[in-house]
């Protein structure tokens, strides 16, 4: 993964006008389905049946407040890596190398399940919720 100002620099991130009320949005929606998946995780459990969705389901939770964070700083992403540069972002917003290696992986594994039909294993899934669960407050604060 290259640093944030190379996907700057290549167009897939750019500057554009800050835009809070989308921001907010994807913030409120984040909530929503964390407590969600919170509920659906404590009455179903994790099993192979739904591994792959709840993985899904975390990802788009983390990725719903990088987003917000990058528009609240006058930044949008589009295009082929735009997944990866927003992932990139984490580098930039002083996470350790261990989250950002491990939310990079979980961009590529999301991808695996929706681009190619991988099937996930309950234990990684365990691992992601876990991951979400200790990562979420962190994502939180750099919103402030």
């Amino acid at each position: 993964m290259n640093q944030f100002e190379e996907y700057v620099q290549q167009g897939i991130i750019k500057k554009c006008s800050v835009n809070r009320p989308r921001a907010e949005f994807l913030i409120a929606e984040s909530e929503k389905s964390l407590r969600g998946l919170h509920k659906r995780v404590e009455i179903m459990g994790i099993d192979e049946d739904n591994a792959n969705s709840i993985i899904k389901d975390c990802y788009d939770i983390i990725m719903e407040l990088i987003r917000a964070k990058l528009l609240l700083t006058g930044y949008c992403s589009a295009g082929q890596f735009a997944h990866e540069a927003e992932v990139s972002y984490l580098k930039k917003q002083g996470f350790s190398e261990n989250e950002v290696s491990f939310m990079n992986n979980l961009r590529y594994f999301r991808n695996s399940v929706t681009y190619y039909g991988k099937i996930l294993n309950v234990e990684y899934g365990e691992q992601v919720v876990e991951f979400t669960k200790k990562i979420y407050p962190k994502l939180k604060g750099m919103l402030v």
